[in-house]
């Protein structure tokens, strides 16, 4: 297949877009490169990057679509070659939810017209589109900007489908962790809990605990995050919505004394649910099945370093 995927360059993005080559398909990365990162995507005969926003710079995509492989961005061929368009990924966008309270409108613009933008790409090239989605939907969809925009995209995906019959799924990820995993971040709340809990440990310090840390999350890693992306690809469905995590959960104390270790509380943060907890009955019925266990990821960790 010819496949989009938005977000690239990006945790989730990149480690998708290796499966799919490793699987044969032709993949058309979109990054602006806010968070992504290029070393992350290094060049394939099978990859075309494109560097834009998913709100200013769709027509990149669009003249390489008409194009084809031979499109630069310097020149074009003498003649179109349309390529065909089948599945879209849709995982670029704002992400967490500390930064959302700081600047609603950017996530607003990104996450809701950003998503428009593809939404309506898929539309006009008749592609299938598959929405990443948030878990934070189950806890309130007004704790915080980034639940509500990341709500507002899905409602957007929707539309086009009830209006324009674009295929649509989507998808709701639970705590993604894994390789390429932001560790840091320009702000507070940028960096997932495994990414800081990882390099603290790295670095021999106490690992920092938000709250009493009797928060329980659904930790997925990512490598089971894109198998079942890949598996929604494969199969048919219209307008239909699948939570992708593991189906147990871990209290962040608990994920702490995994790593062992000395620990420091730090104040709660506002807007983050107490318990996240997917239900993965949907894909499952697709053949979906996490393999990955967190405590064997974390076992597999320390003892790299030992």
């Amino acid at each position: 297949m010819n496949i989009l995927v938005t977000g690239g360059a990006g945790f989730i993005g990149s480690n998708l877009i290796d499966k799919l080559i490793d699987q044969g398909h032709f993949v058309i990365s979109l990054d602006d490169y806010s968070t992504g990162k290029r070393e992350n995507l290094p060049p394939r005969d099978n990859l075309k990057i494109i560097q834009g926003d998913i709100r200013k710079e769709i027509g990149k995509v669009d003249k390489f679509l008409e194009f084809g492989t031979q499109w630069v961005e310097e020149g074009r061929p003498p003649t179109p070659s349309k390529m065909k368009l089948d599945v879209v990924f849709h995982i670029a966008g704002k992400a967490r939810i500390q930064p959302s309270f700081k600047d609603p409108i950017e996530f607003i613009s990104s996450n809701i017209n950003g998503t428009a933008h593809i939404v309506d790409l898929a539309f006009r090239n008749k592609a299938r589109l598959i929405y990443a989605g948030s878990s934070s939907f189950y806890h309130d969809i007004y704790a915080n900007p980034y639940c509500f925009t990341k709500w507002g995209g899905e409602e957007v995906c929707k539309m086009y489908n009830k209006i324009y019959g674009v295929p649509t799924a989507i998808t709701r990820f639970f705590n993604v962790y894994g390789p390429r995993q932001l560790e840091c971040g320009k702000e507070v709340g940028e960096a997932t809990v495994m990414g800081i809990f990882e390099k603290l440990n790295r670095e021999g310090k106490p690992l920092t605990i938000t709250g009493n840390g009797e928060q329980r999350r659904d930790f997925t890693h990512v490598s089971d995050i894109c198998d079942g992306l890949i598996l929604l690809a494969e199969q048919e469905w219209n307008a239909d919505i699948f939570n992708i995590g593991t189906g147990t959960n871990h209290s962040i104390n608990e994920v702490a004394a995994m790593f062992g270790g000395k620990t420091e509380y730090i104040d709660g943060r506002p807007g983050e649910a107490q318990d996240t907890l997917a239900d993965i009955s949907a894909i499952q019925e697709l053949g979906y099945e996490p393999k990955i266990k967190l405590e064997d990821y974390i076992d597999g960790l320390l003892n790299a370093v030992k």
